[in-house]
């Protein structure tokens, strides 16, 4: 396979490396993904992490497994297991379906690999269109709020929600973002304001738990957050605690933005109760680790409620921001996500 290059993937000397989220912002490490084992680790640790960037790791592995000489049914055990490693972000589901396909072709290793490198390239132009159609919806001079991290090194290209920010920014439109630690992992307050730094943009750090208080001070005029997955009403499954955001969003009045590509709708999903949460390692609450170490505070012992997502009704969204364009809750309402993808 051609050398490729992404913030986070990059394939090179016919292997897979991906860049270490856990690691960042204090180390900047590359750690090769050899195999269907390793990268399921990686997935599972969130080494590698954001639903489109996860489905396209997926991809590219299999690509580089059957171009190794791994046999067609190796490859469909291998695919199957890719598939099952993160149940809830139906990006890997969509792009695995699509390297299914060209598995059954007789001329699999070229197709598998042409399908690959043609996801990433479709994900960097997605990427492009979503921040296009969201930097419409920005108001000059606003105060953005956003959770976890949706930008280069959750995709491909730009990113969903932080793509659309920085395209905002860069019209002159945004005059600061407040970004969500995102507890328990921390991922906006490593990744997100990391991004935010290296793009120029300006932003300040705030605990999950002030979202509330800033807005009642009028201090935040949309919020902008991603999605794992788009259930057929609407709902969306995203990083826990974007629903509390919601609520407090629709309660205070304010904007609440999905931007995500239409890879992360089900059709076949009908609405929120029917998506599959994943439960998290303890270890994630009752402390915390990195690449600074680790640090634990609560009690041995200690029983733990710990969703990775959680799911935000369609009612609390104004906007679902798609690469197709913006679909209002109206549009929602008539039925356009029980559409065919290939319709939407």
């Amino acid at each position: 396979m051609q050398t490729l290059s992404t913030t986070s993937l990059q394939v090179r000397d016919n292997q897979l490396w991906i860049l270490d989220q856990q690691a960042l912002p204090q180390q900047k490490k590359w750690c090769p993904a050899p195999g269907v084992a390793e990268l399921v680790d990686h997935i599972k640790t969130l080494r590698v992490r954001g639903a489109p960037l996860i489905g396209l790791a997926a991809s590219l592995l299999m690509a580089l497994l059957a171009e190794k000489g791994m046999s067609k049914p190796e490859l469909a055990v291998a695919l199957e297991v890719l598939r099952a490693s993160r149940p809830t972000a139906v990006n890997l589901m969509n792009n695995l379906d699509r390297m299914k396909r060209a598995l059954a072709q007789e001329n699999f290793i070229s197709a598998l690999t042409a399908e690959a490198l043609r996801l990433v390239d479709e994900d960097k132009t997605l990427c492009d269109n979503i921040a296009a159609s969201g930097a419409k919806l920005i108001k000059p001079g606003s105060r953005l709020l956003t959770h976890c991290n949706t930008g280069g090194l959750a995709t491909a290209g730009v990113g969903t929600a932080l793509g659309v920010i920085s395209r905002g920014w860069q019209e002159g439109k945004v005059e600061q973002v407040w970004v969500d630690e995102t507890r328990p992992l921390l991922q906006g307050g490593r990744l997100t304001a990391w991004e935010l730094g290296e793009l120029g943009v300006p932003y300040r750090l705030i605990c999950d738990n002030m979202a509330a208080s800033l807005m009642a001070q009028q201090q935040v005029d949309a919020v902008w957050v991603g999605a794992d997955r788009i259930a057929a009403n609407g709902d969306v499954a995203n990083k826990i605690g974007t629903y509390s955001l919601a609520v407090l969003a629709h309660y205070h009045g304010i904007p609440f933005y999905i931007a995500a590509p239409h890879t992360t709708l089900d059709p076949t999903c009908p609405d929120g109760s029917a998506i599959p949460i994943e439960q998290r390692a303890a270890s994630e609450v009752t402390g915390v680790a990195g690449s600074f170490g680790e640090v634990q505070w609560a009690p041995e012992n200690t029983q733990v409620y710990n969703p990775a997502f959680d799911v935000t009704p369609a009612a609390l969204i104004s906007g679902w921001v798609l690469d197709t364009g913006v679909v209002t809750p109206a549009q929602v309402n008539d039925g356009i996500f029980k559409i065919s993808q290939s319709v939407v």
